[in-house]
């Protein structure tokens, strides 16, 4: 069996993709919907909007609006839209409007 401390992550590489210019409106969109989903999901669990992050109080400082989000946090869910768009050109799926 294996433990926590024996898992190393491997995502797809995908490194060799360039997304098209046309696909970053897109990503901003999944970006705004990747929070959206993470806050729908935190505050159903109880969780509320603090000034510091509080597993115990069940409080997080990014439970703002996306634009309200400071730009190290929006990268990390622009990070998450250009991996999930770069895995599905990887798998040869075609993204049009």
């Amino acid at each position: 069996m294996k433990t926590q401390k024996d898992y190393i992550p491997q995502p797809a590489d995908s490194s060799d993709i360039t997304l098209p210019d046309d696909l970053q409106q897109l990503v901003e969109k999944i970006a705004k919907n990747v929070h959206e989903v993470w806050a729908q999901s935190r505050l159903s669990q109880g969780w509320v909007y603090g000034p510091e992050r509080s597993d115990v109080l069940k409080t997080h400082p990014c439970l703002v609006p996306y634009e309200d989000l400071p730009d190290v946090e929006k990268q990390y869910d622009r990070d998450t839209a250009v991996g999930t768009l770069k895995l599905i050109m990887k798998l040869g799926f075609k993204i049009s409007k």
